[in-house]
């Protein structure tokens, strides 16, 4: 009876929780806030999408979560994962948890692979970290094991080519193949699909449903495009200026809008019925 009451309380504490984070960039001019006192959480297993216009805090809120913010930056607040503020850990600490419990897939594939290194070797370098008592041939087996599970073709081959040797869309499941190979409890995409045209998009996000249940991956998924997001999250949490204005399910968001300027982003959002003579940015409220 102890134990079924453990697990049940356990089950009720979210994997992350984010409560009143602020951050703020040092400039010349002084401190410029670019997240202004947010809190939300994701549980076991869900995905929470974040989204809103360029410049209105997702990437800085997602950098703050694995400390990879620049020295100018301000942080305060609380972040919570597995109950750990890892506000407040040592650097060496929270290096223990990047890549192997939080990974991130970054925006942009070319600039976030290393152009003159072998694929092969950059998926091993976080397991070289995370497991330094694993062989070379360990090492090798998991790097071929994670470019299995997200279908890079022939990745016996392929484990020796370099990023330009790629599609874009390989090159994004490189990126991703590096953040699952230590098998993480929460990753983070940040904009995984916005360089992607349509085809290729639909092929990454249907490996990222993949991935979440075969692992049970929780995941903030951040994205400008409300489209992408209504078919990948659970629930969807709206920024603008740096706050976060709406937070719901996402058939909430999409169907019973409360807030203004969510309403204007999805009215934004361009139909085959969308007049084209008309700038959509018009649409977006103040």
């Amino acid at each position: 009876m102890y134990s079924v009451v453990s697990l049940s309380f356990a089950a009720m504490i979210p994997l992350l929780n984010l409560r009143n984070l602020h951050i703020g960039f040092r400039t010349d001019a002084g401190l410029r806030t670019a997240v202004d006192e947010i809190s939300f959480h994701i549980d076991q297993g869900e995905v929470l999408g974040l989204v809103g216009e360029s410049g209105s805090g997702k990437s800085a809120t997602s950098l703050a979560i694995l400390r990879l913010l620049p020295p100018t930056a301000q942080v305060s607040g609380e972040i919570t994962f597995d109950g750990h503020n890892l506000l407040a850990l040592s650097e060496d600490a929270m290096r223990s948890h990047r890549g192997r419990d939080i990974a991130m897939i970054f925006q942009e594939p070319m600039t976030a692979l290393n152009p003159v290194m072998r694929v092969g070797e950059q998926i091993a370098e976080s397991v070289r970290v995370h497991h330094p008592s694993l062989s070379r041939a360990e090492i090798r087996e998991r790097v071929l094991e994670a470019m299995n599970q997200v279908a890079i073709p022939d990745p016996v081959h392929r484990i020796r080519d370099y990023p330009h040797q790629f599609s874009g869309g390989q090159r994004q499941r490189i990126l991703i193949a590096m953040a699952i190979v230590n098998q993480p409890r929460l990753l983070i995409a940040d904009e995984p699909t916005t360089a992607l045209d349509v085809t290729i998009q639909a092929q990454i996000l249907r490996l990222l449903r993949d991935l979440r249940e075969r692992y049970g991956l929780a995941m903030l998924f951040i994205s400008h495009d409300l489209a992408v997001t209504a078919q990948t999250a659970d629930r969807v949490a709206v920024m603008q200026h740096g706050k976060i204005i709406e937070t719901a399910s996402t058939h909430e968001i999409f169907t019973n809008p409360q807030h203004p300027y969510t309403r204007s982003l999805l009215a934004a959002a361009p139909t085959m019925r969308t007049d084209r003579s008309r700038p959509l940015a018009s649409t977006i409220a103040p």
